[in-house]
C-alpha cells in the first residue's frame, strides 16, 4: 500500500492494463532422499537429483486458475545451473492481464526435478491467491509452504495452501508485523529496525531448518506511477455489486493515538550523541576506514536527499573532522538542531572556522531549509567574493531568494538609520508628463519616479572607501543593493528583476506579503541609487529613462493592436506611429545613448522606424531594429500580453551550462539568446538571425543544401565549410544534452532554428520539467533529418556527435549540485510549470541526471537515450501532423 503525506493510493484491477508477473525467489529446506527399497523399486533415481551431492536443476512451473479451471498455460523458469542453493530469481510475466484477473484466481506454483530425458516429477507444490482477504493484490515478498511430492492444486479448496489461515507459528506472526510496518503503521525507527529486521531474517532461517516443509520465496510487484506505489484493488466495471463494502470497511484502521509521540528511547539516544560532555573529545576524533566511506557518500548526496537520524548523528559526531571539506558544511548545518541552545552555540562556533566553500554550497545555505540568519550571512559573506561576471549568472535566483529572507529584519535595516532630507528628484519633467498619458493597464508602474520616504539607504562599497564603518556581515538584500550600485548591468537586471515580482497584477503569485517585501527592497534600491555618488545618480536616471522607453513601446502595441485592417496595414501604422517626431512624446528615431534594458551593454541612440515588422501571431509581437553608439543595428522582439519568465529562467540556465562546459574547454556553439520579462505580461526577446528547420526543409530540400548555398567548399567534405560542420553537430548535440536535462517539450522542426554559419539552436520554452502536448515524446528532439544533415548514422561526423553527447552530459553531471540548487531557489517563483508542482521540480531535474550511475554507466544510459529519440517512429508522426496543422492554419 503506497503511502505519502498520509495518503493512500489506489487503483482498481480493471483499469490496470499490464500483464501479471509473478517472481521466482529461493527455495529453502532439505528434500528427503529416497530409501534403498525406492531405489530397487525404480533404479531411475539414482539419475535424478536426489543423490546428486550438488544442487539439483531444478526448475518451477506456474498457472493461474480460477474456480478450479486453468486460465493460462503453465510458464516455466529458464534454466539455471545451481551449486549451493536454489535461487531463481527471475521474473514469469503472466499472459494474463490484472483487468482480466477474477476475484478467486490463485497462482499454482510447482518445482520440478528432471527425472529422464522425457520425465519429470514434482518435488512440490504450492497455491497461493493472488488477491488478499480484502481484495487487495498481494505485493511484495511471500514466502510459501511446499507440499512435497505433488504438484501445485488450483481448486477452490487447495490441498496445497502457501499460506495456512489458521497458522499461528512464528513466521507467520512475524510477516504479519513486517507488514505492518511497511504500510506506516508502526513508527520507523532506522537504527533499532535495522536490528530488527536481522533478527527477523535469523529467525526465519532457523524456522525453516526446524521444519519439516520447504518454502518457496516469490515476489509480486508493486505498482508504480510518477515515484507513487499504488495498491491494486479488485474492481469488476459492470459488476458493481461485487464489491463488498464490508471488506472496504475492514481496511480502515484506527490509529495508534501514540504513534506520533516522542520515542523516548530515540530521544534519549540522540541526546546522548549530542551531548556537551563528548565536544571536547570529539574534537580529536578521527574516523575508520568504513565511517569514512560513510562520511563520503553523505557528503556526496545531493541537495534533496534527507539525512535520516542516524547519518546526522555521525556527521555531527565527526563535525571537527568535517571542518576542513568544504562541502560537507551543507551537510553539518542540515543536522543542527537550532533550538537546542549549546548546539546553536558549537555550530555557529564551526560556522566561523569552516574551510571555504563554492557558490554552490552559498546558494544552498540561501534556500528556505536554512533559516538561521547567521547561516543566511555567512552565505552572503561567500557571495561577497564572487564577481560581477559570476554574481550576474545567479542574479535571478538571488533576487528569488530574498522570499526566505526574515521579512522584518529587512524593515528593520531601512528603519535603523536615522532619515535624511528628502533629495531632489532626478527625473525629467517629460517622463511625469509621459506617465500621466500613457497610464493605462499595459503600463509599467515606475517606483523610481517618486523618492520614497525612507531612511538612509545601506552604503556602497564606495562609502567604505571613504571610511564609513561597515560591517562585513549583512542581509541579502543589502548586499545585492550595494553591489549593484557599483555595476550598471547589475543594476539594470536588478532593478527589472524586483520590479517584476512587485507586479500587483502577478495572476501566478498573490502573496500580498511577498509582493510588499520586494517594493521595501526597489524603493530602498532608489534610495540608495539618488543618494549615491555621481554614478549612481546617473544609473537612476538612466533607469528611469529605460522604463518610460518600454512604457511608450507598450503603448504603440496597444494602438496598433487596435487598428483596424489586415497585417500589412497594422505594420504601417507601427511604423508611422515610430516615425512621428512629436515633441510631446518620445522621438523613437532619435535619442540620447540609453542602454538597453535587454542587454544593458548595448546603448542604442534611436528606432529605425521602416524596419519595424510584427510576426504573425495573436499577441502580434513586434521587432524592432535600433540604432547603436557603435554604428551597428540590434534586433529585439517586443511582446505584449505573454509571460516571459519561464523563458527568462530556461535562457539563464543554458547560458550557465555554456559557461560551465567552456570552463572544460567544450565550446558547444550554443545561442543563449537574452530575454527579459518587464512585467508578468510583457517583456523583451533578442532576435537571433535564423531559418527554422521546417522551413529549410521545404525550401531547400535537406540541410546540407541550406549549408551549401550559404558555405560552400568545393574541397571539403559534402561541399560544406568545414566550420559549419563542426559548429553544427557541437550545436545539436549541446541543445540535445540541455533539453533533456531540462525536460523541454512540444520540440517541433518550426521551433529548432538553423543559423547560416551552422548554429542549431531551440526556441520557445513553453513547457518544460517533462510537460509535453504532444503524447509520447522522445528524450530528445533529434529526427532523422538532422542526422542525415551530419552525412547519416554511418557517417564519422554522427559519431562525434554522440561522444560529444556523452562528453557534456558527464561535465554536466558533476555541477548537479549547482544546477539543482538554483531550481531549489525557483520553487516558489511565478513560473507556470514550477508553479504546478513545486515540489516536485528539483526531484525531475535530479532524476534526469542519473546521479545514482557511475560515468562508465551514464554513458551507456545517453546512448541508450540518443537511439531512442533518433529511432522514435511516433514522434515523426506527430511531426507530420504537427506539419499538416501548420499548413492549415496558414
Amino acid at each position: 500500500m503506497a503511502e505519502s503525506e498520509d495518503k493512500f493510493y489506489y487503483t482498481y484491477s480493471c483499469d490496470l492494463s499490464a500483464n501479471v508477473q509473478i517472481k521466482i525467489g529461493t527455495l529453502e529446506g532439505k528434500r528427503e532422499r529416497p530409501s534403498y527399497r525406492d531405489l530397487l523399486a525404480d533404479p531411475q533415481l539414482r539419475f535424478s537429483g536426489l543423490y546428486e551431492e550438488k544442487c539439483a536443476d531444478l526448475y518451477v512451473t506456474c498457472q493461474v486458475f480460477a474456480d478450479g479451471k486453468p486460465l493460462i498455460l503453465p510458464r516455466r523458469t529458464s534454466y539455471r545451473a545451481f551449486t549451493t542453493r536454489w535461487n531463481w530469481n527471475e521474473w514469469l510475466t503472466l499472459p494474463l492481464k490484472f483487468s482480466d484477473l477474477p476475484r478467486n484466481a490463485q497462482a499454482a506454483l510447482t518445482i520440478w526435478d528432471v527425472y529422464g530425458p522425457d520425465d519429470a516429477r514434482p518435488v512440490g507444490g504450492t497455491t497461493v491467491s493472488l488477491f488478499g482477504k480484502h481484495g487487495t493484490f498481494r505485493n511484495g515478498m511471500q514466502d510459501l509452504k511446499v507440499w512435497p511430492g505433488v504438484e501445485g492444486d488450483g481448486r477452490g479448496q487447495t490441498k496445497t495452501p502457501g499460506k495456512l489461515a489458521d497458522s499461528n507459528d512464528t513466521m507467520a506472526r512475524l510477516a504479519k508485523l513486517t507488514k505492518k510496518h511497511r504500510k506506516g503503521h508502526m513508527l520507523k525507527v532506522d537504527w533499532l529496525d535495522r536490528l530488527t529486521f536481522r533478527e527477523i531474517e535469523m529467525i526465519n532461517e532457523k524456522e525453516k531448518r526446524d521444519s519439516n516443509f520447504m518454502y518457496l520465496m516469490v515476489e509480486f510487484p508493486r505498482i508504480h506511477y510518477n515515484d507513487i506505489e499504488f495498491a491494486v484493488v479488485y474492481y469488476e466495471k459492470d459488476a458493481e455489486e461485487t464489491i463488498c463494502t464490508r471488506n472496504y470497511a475492514e481496511i480502515v484502521s484506527v490509529p495508534d493515538p501514540e504513534m506520533l509521540m516522542e520515542n523516548l528511547v530515540e530521544s534519549k539516544h540522540h541526546t546522548l550523541a549530542r551531548s556537551e560532555r563528548s565536544g571536547l573529545s570529539d574534537k580529536d576524533l578521527k574516523p575508520n576506514a568504513s565511517t569514512r566511506d560513510q562520511l563520503n557518500n553523505i557528503v556526496g548526496y545531493g541537495p534533496t536527499k534527507p539525512l535520516t537520524y542516524e547519518e546526522q548523528d555521525v556527521v555531527w559526531r565527526f563535525r571537527y573532522y568535517l571542518n576542513s571539506q568544504g562541502n560537507a558544511l551543507t551537510k553539518f548545518l542540515r543536522c543542527v538542531k537550532w533550538d537546542v541552545p549549546h548546539e546553536e552555540k558549537q555550530a555557529l562556533e564551526l560556522l566561523r572556522s569552516w574551510a571555504p566553500i563554492d557558490v554552490a554550497d552559498a546558494l544552498e545555505l540561501l534556500s528556505p531549509q536554512f533559516r538561521h540568519r547567521a547561516v543566511r550571512r555567512f552565505a552572503v559573506s561567500r557571495l561577497r567574493q564572487a564577481i560581477d561576471e559570476e554574481l550576474m549568472l545567479y542574479l535571478l535566483q538571488l533576487v528569488q531568494a530574498l522570499r526566505y529572507e526574515d521579512f522584518n529584519e529587512i524593515k528593520a535595516g531601512l528603519e535603523a538609520a536615522s532619515a535624511r532630507p528628502r533629495s531632489e528628484s532626478h527625473v525629467s519633467q517629460d517622463y511625469h508628463v509621459d506617465r500621466d498619458r500613457s497610464s493605462s493597464q499595459n503600463t509599467i508602474p515606475h517606483p523610481l519616479a517618486e523618492t520614497p520616504e525612507s531612511p538612509t539607504p545601506p552604503v556602497t562599497p564606495r562609502d567604505q572607501e571613504q571610511g564609513k564603518d561597515v560591517t562585513e556581515e549583512c542581509n541579502l538584500a543589502t548586499f545585492l543593493i550595494e553591489r549593484a550600485c557599483c555595476n550598471y548591468t547589475l543594476a539594470n537586471y536588478l532593478y527589472w528583476y524586483l520590479l517584476v515580482e512587485s507586479d500587483e497584477q502577478d495572476t501566478i503569485s498573490k502573496d500580498s506579503r511577498i509582493i510588499e517585501m520586494y517594493k521595501t527592497v526597489l524603493k530602498c534600491f532608489s534610495q540608495s541609487l539618488s543618494k549615491g555618488g555621481k554614478d549612481c545618480v546617473h544609473y537612476r536616471s538612466l533607469l528611469v529613462r529605460q522604463h518610460t522607453l518600454t512604457n511608450h513601446i507598450l503603448n504603440i502595441m496597444r494602438l496598433v493592436a487596435k487598428e483596424n485592417g489586415n497585417r500589412k496595414k497594422k505594420i504601417e501604422r507601427l511604423q508611422a506611429l515610430l516615425g512621428e517626431n512629436d515633441q510631446q512624446s518620445v522621438n523613437f528615431t532619435s535619442f540620447d545613448p540609453l542602454p538597453l534594458p535587454l542587454h544593458p551593454e548595448v546603448k542604442v541612440l534611436g528606432v529605425v522606424a521602416e524596419k519595424a515588422s510584427m510576426f504573425k501571431s495573436s499577441l502580434m509581437p513586434i521587432k524592432l531594429t535600433f540604432k547603436t553608439t557603435d554604428h551597428e543595428e540590434y534586433v529585439a522582439i517586443c511582446k505584449n500580453g505573454d509571460d516571459l519568465r519561464q523563458d527568462q529562467l530556461i535562457l539563464q540556465i543554458i547560458t550557465l551550462m555554456d559557461q560551465l562546459l567552456r570552463q572544460e574547454n567544450l565550446d558547444l556553439k550554443l545561442t543563449p539568446y537574452r530575454v527579459l520579462a518587464t512585467s508578468s505580461k510583457n517583456g523583451f526577446v533578442q532576435f537571433v538571425d535564423s531559418v527554422a528547420v521546417a522551413d529549410v526543409l521545404s525550401q531547400e530540400g535537406n540541410i546540407q543544401n541550406f549549408f551549401r548555398k550559404h558555405a560552400p567548399s568545393e574541397a571539403a567534405p559534402y561541399g560544406i565549410s568545414p566550420d559549419v560542420m563542426d559548429t553544427y553537430v557541437k550545436s545539436c548535440a549541446g541543445y540535445c544534452v540541455i533539453t533533456y536535462l531540462l525536460g523541454v517539450g512540444d520540440r517541433h522542426l518550426d521551433n529548432l532554428l538553423l543559423t547560416k554559419c551552422g548554429k542549431l539552436f531551440h526556441v520557445d520554452f513553453g513547457y518544460i520539467l517533462g510537460r509535453d502536448p504532444k503524447p509520447l515524446p522522445p528524450p530528445m528532439k533529434m529526427s532523422k533529418e538532422m542526422v542525415e544533415g551530419m552525412g547519416g548514422a554511418q557517417g564519422e561526423l554522427y559519431q562525434d556527435f554522440r561522444k560529444i553527447c556523452y562528453t557534456s552530459f558527464l561535465h554536466l553531471r558533476r555541477h548537479s549540485n549547482l544546477i539543482l540548487n538554483l531550481f531549489s531557489l525557483m520553487v516558489d517563483a511565478s513560473v507556470p510549470d514550477i508553479a504546478l508542482e513545486p515540489d516536485k521540480t528539483v526531484k525531475k531535474l535530479q532524476d534526469k541526471f542519473r546521479l545514482d550511475l557511475t560515468d562508465e554507466e551514464a554513458v551507456h544510459y545517453m546512448q541508450t537515450l540518443i537511439d531512442e529519440s533518433v529511432g522514435a517512429v511516433f514522434a515523426a508522426v506527430v511531426e507530420q501532423i504537427h506539419k499538416f496543422a501548420q499548413y492549415w492554419r496558414k
